[in-house]
């Protein structure tokens, strides 16, 4: 099935150009000005920007990046003991992110197998997410406090957001972006109270900083997309 898949970076639009540029430029600027790259924080970072401009044009390869950002992320999740970030990213977000390379895969808009075919979520799928997060969020929230998780009320937060993401994306769905970007704010202010602790963590700030534009812009691009499809414009 990969082998049949295209190069990404080969169709990306100029816009998606300046913005995976600026992202990554901020990132890495951000790596170094701590004065002690992380190679692991590094290549997170970095992995994760482009997964999101990949994800945003509908791309599979976006998801597969994803699996690989998670791992990375939930190392450095577990470097300050954020116990619902490795809980999430490891447990939860690598494992759907895997599921949704299999589910996009099957589901490709007409014949280019990249680009996926946006799903409207059926009444019985809503009612079944908000019913999951429910239970995950309450789930999660006794786990987190078991583990004595630092912050543990936007650790718990964190866990609710990504896991509707996550859900959305597996999905299909359009407003995976908005429920990504409401993760984000969560996550900015994670790594803002760990990096008052320990320097180093601040790129994960402009990490997320980055990965709150670039989830908006996924958001945007995914309404024009689910339109142009519906009307079966190319």
């Amino acid at each position: 099935m990969l082998q049949s898949l295209k190069n990404p970076i080969s169709s990306m639009r100029k816009r998606e150009w300046i913005l995976w540029g600026i992202s990554l430029t901020v990132v890495i600027l951000s790596n170094i000005c701590t004065g002690k790259i992380d190679p692991v924080n590094l290549a997170a970072t970095c992995i994760g920007v482009t997964a999101l401009i990949l994800v945003a044009r509908g791309d599979v390869w976006g998801q597969i990046l994803t699996v690989v950002f998670a791992v990375l992320y939930g190392i450095t999740a577990w470097r300050f003991r954020y116990w619902g970030e490795i809980l999430t990213y490891l447990g939860m977000s690598a494992p759907i992110a895997a599921m949704a390379v299999v589910s996009w895969l099957k589901h490709p808009y007409q014949s280019d197998r990249n680009e996926v075919k946006i799903h409207r979520l059926t009444g019985r799928q809503k009612v079944f997410m908000f019913f999951s997060a429910t239970v995950v969020t309450g789930l999660f929230y006794f786990i987190l406090a078991a583990l004595d998780t630092p912050n543990l009320v936007f650790s718990t937060l964190s866990v609710t957001t990504s896991y509707l993401a996550s859900y959305l994306t597996f999905q299909r769905n359009s407003w995976y972006g908005f429920a990504y970007a409401c993760n984000d704010m969560v996550l900015i202010v994670l790594w803002v109270l760990a990096s008052m602790e320990d320097i180093t963590y601040l790129p994960m700030i402009a990490c997320f900083a980055m990965f709150l534009i670039n989830d908006l812009y996924g958001f945007i691009s995914w309404k024009k997309r689910e339109q142009t499809q519906r009307t079966g414009r190319t």
